[in-house]
């Protein structure tokens, strides 16, 4: 949805878990398959109005594509989207990085199947970019020999925008961990440890809304749920990137319109994978839904893939050649290796 991260969940309610079931894993797939409805629930980055159509043309989409009843409903926990997932009472999620590689090793069931292009059409350029930004205003403060740095962070009050979010707190706070040669990520959670206070903004917005209404002095989010609501002035990919609200942005960001932030540092994050858990959906609702979502005429589609000046939101934001390309778990590689280390959330 926003061209942003999205990070919604296509759950079916009939997808309990085999424990509770009491089934076997053949029977549990054959119900998966002749069940006739999904719900489809969407994370806090997705849950806002302004998305209310792209969620709709995706639950439309799977109608479509399965010839099934899709419900819709919103949440604003990234924990429950991975507990739904991993149990199967959720059967299709559109998840962080992070979120997928910890629900996978939860339950080896949970399997990408999608993911979204760069520019290219490809999956060379599939990744958007992690921050860690301070108000424009207090920026120069934060450099170190004329470039921005990490190194004067420490004792700020830092918001981050969930333990579970991949660019919201697993890539960054990695990066924290690494430059300070801290033993562990806890200590980065907690009041009066390495940050004098640490907020969690439940969502990319909340934590860039906690930045620039001043209640946090460093904040993490991504840029992929935020290019909707405002645009970088410069380039975008490395420290000093400078994000500006629109002067029209609607709510979390009509309260800071105008206001804008500066990347101490950036980093590269794979796009996010739309997975299924293979236990509570059938392979042939799975070869259909991939069918439907890698077509032209859903990448031609601007509810899916809208221009960043677009007036209504889309699930994603078209740039080039943008569009949906099957995946197995093995393009997440390069994830896996960097969170191999992290503990579950």
């Amino acid at each position: 949805m926003t061209p942003l991260k999205r990070t919604l969940l296509l759950t079916g309610m009939v997808g309990l878990s085999l424990a509770a079931a009491g089934c076997s894993t053949k029977s549990n797939a054959d119900q998966a398959g002749k069940s006739k409805e999904l719900t489809v629930v969407f994370l806090p980055g997705d849950s806002a109005k302004e998305a209310t159509a792209a969620r709709t043309a995706l639950a439309s989409e799977i109608h479509k594509a399965t010839g099934k009843k899709v419900n819709v409903k919103t949440t604003t926990d990234y924990n429950v989207a991975i507990q739904a997932i991993t149990s199967g009472k959720a059967q299709v999620a559109l998840m962080g990085p992070d979120g997928y590689i910890q629900a996978h090793k939860q339950n080896s069931a949970v399997k990408p199947i999608l993911t979204y292009s760069g520019k290219s059409g490809t999956l060379k350029d599939a990744q958007y970019h992690s921050y860690v930004m301070v108000p424009k205003a207090k920026a120069a403060q934060y450099k170190v020999n004329g470039k921005y740095s990490l190194n004067k962070i420490k004792g700020q009050r830092m918001s981050f925008v969930s333990n579970t979010s991949t660019s919201g707190f697993a890539i960054p706070a990695g990066a924290i961990q690494t430059a300070f040669k801290l033993k562990s990520k806890d200590d980065l959670q907690q009041n009066n440890k390495f940050f004098s206070k640490v907020l969690f903004g439940g969502s990319h917005q909340g934590s860039a809304v906690n930045l620039l209404k001043g209640d946090a002095d460093v904040a993490a989010f991504d840029d992929m749920d935020l290019v909707q609501y405002g645009k970088f002035t410069n380039d975008s990919t490395k420290a000093g990137a400078d994000f500006k609200v629109n002067a029209d942005a609607p709510a979390p960001f009509n309260s800071v319109r105008g206001k804008e932030s500066i990347a101490l540092a950036a980093y590269p994050v794979q796009n996010e994978p739309l997975v299924v858990n293979s236990k509570g959906v059938s392979q042939s609702d799975v070869n259909k839904i991939v069918k439907a979502f890698t077509s032209k005429r859903v990448a031609n589609d601007p509810k899916f893939f809208a221009p960043a000046d677009a007036k209504v939101r889309g699930l994603f934001t078209k740039d080039g050649k943008t569009q949906f390309i099957g995946i197995s778990d093995k393009w997440y590689a390069p994830t896996h290796k960097v969170l191999a280390n992290k503990p579950n959330s």
